[in-house]
C-alpha cells in the first residue's frame, strides 16, 4: 500500500510530462476502440441484413445447385420432399425456385435470374406480399439497382424469356409492381422476383424448388435425400472472412498508435530513472529492496494507463454514444461495394471490446514500464547516491 501511494504521488507530481503521456495513451485507447467498433458494426450490420433478406436460419440446397455455377441452374430443381414440405406448410420455411432467364428492357437484353417466391412468406425480408395481385398479368419485383441499370420504374412492362423443363423457350410480359430498396445486393442485382406458383406453372415444374429457406427457430432435419442443409456458419463464411481481413488491416493502424504511446512511456521511464538515481540510492539505503524499487517504478508507469483510461472515458464515452446512435453516412456508391452496408454505418461498442482493449493496453503499458527498470537490479546503493547507474 505504501508503494502504491508513493507511486501515485510521484506520477502526479511529474506535472506536464505525465499528462502529455496520459493524453497520448488515451488517444491510443479511444482510437483502438473506435476502429474496432466500426468493424464490429460493419460485421453486425451486414450479417443481420443478409440473414434477414437471404439466409433466414439456414438453407436447404438441391444437390445440383451451386450459387456460383450458373450452368447448374437448369438442373438445380427437384420436388420438395415431404419433411421440407411440412416445414413450408407450417410457415417455418419458404421455398424458392431459381431459373436462368433473359430480360429485354427497352429493346436490350440482359441475363438475369428469375426467382419464384411465395407471396405469403414471412421468413425473408423480400417484399413478396406485393406480388399478390388480382390481375392475370405476371407481376414482378425488382430492386433499385436492377431498376436503375435497366432504366425501369414501377408500372413498366418488360418481356422475360426462359426455358422450361423440356428445353422449350417461353416468354411473358412481366409488370413491375414495385421497385424495392435493399442493402443486400444478392436479392437485387440482375434478379426478377415473381410468384412461386406462377413460375412453377410456366416452367412445368409443379411443387419443385431450388432452395428452401428455414426460419431461425427451425430445427435442422437429420437428413433429406437429394438436399443438403447449409447453416449460417457456412453461408456467412465469406462475409466473416472479409470482415476479418478488414479488421487485420485496421489493426495495423491502431498497433502503430499503440507503439507510439508505448514509446513515450518507455522514454519517460528511462528519463525518470536517470533523473532520480540519487532518490533510488536513498530508498535503497533506507532499506527498500531492489525488487521494491523496481516495483515502484513499474507501478508509476502502469499508472499512466489508469489515468489514460479515466481521461479517455471522459471524451470517449460521449463520442462512442454519439457515433452508435447516429452512425456515419456513407458516400454515394458505397452500396455497390458487394456487401450489405446500407446508407449509414452504425458502430457497435460492446462491453467486451471496451474492457478487453482497456486490459490489453494496461498490461502492455505495465510490461513496457518494467523493461527500463531492469538496470536497477544491478545497481549498488553507493553508486546510486553518487549519481551512477552502472
Amino acid at each position: 500500500m505504501l508503494t502504491l501511494k508513493l507511486a501515485a504521488r510521484n506520477i502526479l507530481s511529474a506535472g506536464l510530462r505525465t499528462w502529455l503521456n496520459v493524453a497520448a495513451l488515451s488517444f491510443a485507447f479511444v482510437s483502438i476502440i473506435f476502429l474496432q467498433g466500426l468493424y464490429e458494426g460493419l460485421n453486425d450490420q451486414v450479417e443481420r441484413s443478409t440473414v434477414d433478406a437471404l439466409f433466414g436460419g439456414g438453407q436447404y440446397w438441391q444437390n445440383a445447385y451451386g450459387p456460383f455455377d450458373p450452368l447448374s441452374l437448369e438442373d438445380a430443381h427437384a420436388p420438395i420432399p415431404p419433411p421440407l414440405r411440412k416445414l413450408v406448410s407450417d410457415t417455418s420455411a419458404t421455398s424458392i425456385l431459381i431459373r436462368p432467364a433473359t430480360f429485354y428492357p427497352h429493346g436490350r437484353f440482359r441475363s438475369i435470374l428469375l426467382k419464384g417466391i411465395d407471396p405469403g412468406q414471412t421468413i425473408l425480408s423480400v417484399p413478396s406480399h406485393l406480388l399478390r395481385t388480382g390481375h392475370d398479368e405476371l407481376p414482378g419485383l425488382i430492386g433499385a439497382r436492377m431498376a436503375k441499370g435497366a432504366g425501369l420504374k414501377k408500372g413498366d412492362v418488360v418481356t422475360v424469356r426462359w426455358r422450361d423443363t423440356h428445353g422449350t423457350y417461353d416468354a411473358r410480359d412481366v409488370s413491375i409492381v414495385e421497385v424495392f430498396r435493399t442493402s443486400v445486393q444478392d436479392i437485387d442485382n440482375e434478379q426478377v422476383w415473381i410468384p412461386l406458383d406462377r413460375l412453377q406453372e410456366l416452367t412445368h415444374l409443379p411443387d419443385q424448388a431450388t432452395i428452401v429457406v428455414v426460419n431461425r427457430s427451425a430445427v435442422p432435419l437429420n437428413e433429406v435425400p437429394g438436399w443438403e442443409f447449409k447453416d449460417l456458419g457456412f453461408l456467412l463464411r465469406d462475409l466473416h472472412s472479409l470482415v476479418r481481413m478488414k479488421s487485420v488491416q485496421g489493426s495495423i493502424m491502431y498497433l502503430f498508435l499503440l507503439f507510439l504511446a508505448m514509446l513515450a512511456i518507455f522514454d519517460t521511464q528511462i528519463l525518470s530513472i536517470w533523473r532520480r538515481r540519487k532518490e533510488i540510492g536513498t530508498l535503497m539505503a533506507l532499506g527498500m529492496t531492489r525488487g521494491g524499487v523496481i516495483e515502484l517504478f513499474t507501478m508509476e508507469g502502469a499508472f499512466h494507463s489508469v489515468l489514460a483510461a479515466i481521461l479517455g472515458s471522459c471524451y470517449g464515452i460521449p463520442l462512442f454514444a454519439y457515433a452508435a446512435s447516429l452512425g456515419f453516412e456513407l458516400p454515394a456508391g458505397t452500396d455497390n461495394f458487394g456487401v450489405a452496408i446500407g446508407q449509414r454505418l452504425f458502430p457497435v461498442y460492446s462491453p467486451a471490446l471496451i474492457i478487453g482493449t482497456t486490459l490489453l493496453v494496461c498490461v502492455v503499458t505495465t510490461i513496457v514500464s518494467f523493461l527500463p527498470t531492469r538496470t536497477i537490479a544491478k545497481l549498488k546503493p553507493v553508486d546510486a547516491l553518487r549519481g551512477k547507474l552502472v
